[in-house]
């Protein structure tokens, strides 16, 4: 009974990424995947190639959307697009941390403004940190004297002092997000594969055990799971996996 009660926790916890190239294939994604995982990411491609209906076609279909844009301009620009987000629906949110405590903090109080004002759903707002690409050698690039590690740490401390309901984060850094910001802080995770998987393009990555048994509250993944012979028992796997690492907590 424990383990079906796991199971059921872990299947919420699952965000697939819808990173294609057609509302088609996006919509059989939907159809086929819409009782395996607890939401679908929106991200910068399906959105650019289909806009802000595709989410309202997800969300007819009872599907919850984490909107993937990874916000990030003036204070008053984001703040302004998170608003139109929040109308569109979305369960989750993302800007950049590196906008900036003002940008952060601007973009927190209207999305609370408006969903009091309209009577909406408040979605969570994540901040993201390091993309799960970069390495510590890509960020001195940059200009960036800190390890990935310690820089993620730096910018969740900031976002959570900003309005900021939890980050976007490598499972690397899980464990250190959740001593700086203690339990209710949310963690979403990409840069998860199994054992076998391909990187794509990923270079801090971990387990789906290992993710939540660090601590993850959502874990987000794609290729593993759309590009595989079978899509439903990809997913049903990574579902498993977390529902170990949960259990191991």
């Amino acid at each position: 009974m424990a383990r079906t009660v796991n199971v059921a926790a872990a299947r919420r916890r699952l965000v697939l990424a819808l990173d294609v190239d057609s509302v088609r294939e996006a919509d059989r994604l939907v159809r086929l995947l819409e009782g395996e995982v607890g939401l679908f990411k929106v991200g910068k491609q399906l959105f650019v190639r289909a806009g802000p209906d595709v989410v309202r076609r997800i969300r007819r279909r009872g599907g919850e959307v984490f909107l993937d844009l990874k916000l990030h301009d003036i204070p008053a620009t984001v703040a302004l697009a998170a608003t139109e987000a929040v109308r569109l629906g979305v369960r989750i949110l993302d800007v950049h941390a590196s906008g900036g405590a003002e940008m952060m903090a601007t973009t927190a109080a209207a999305v609370r403004s408006v969903c009091r004002r309209e009577r909406l759903r408040r979605p969570l707002l994540l901040a993201v940190t390091v993309l799960t690409s970069l390495a510590d050698a890509d960020l001195r690039r940059v200009g960036i004297a800190a390890t990935a590690a310690r820089q993620v740490v730096r910018l969740a401390r900031l976002a959570q002092a900003n309005g900021m309901d939890g980050v976007v984060a490598s499972p690397r850094e899980i464990a250190a997000i959740r001593r700086a910001c203690g339990p209710s802080f949310v963690i979403l995770t990409p840069g998860i594969r199994q054992g076998g998987d391909a990187l794509g393009g990923q270079k801090r990555v971990e387990t789906p055990q290992a993710a939540m048994r660090a601590g993850a509250d959502y874990l987000v993944v794609g290729r593993p799971i759309r590009e595989a012979a079978d899509p439903v028992a990809a997913a049903r796997a990574v579902v498993r996996a977390m529902a170990e690492g949960l259990a191991a907590r």
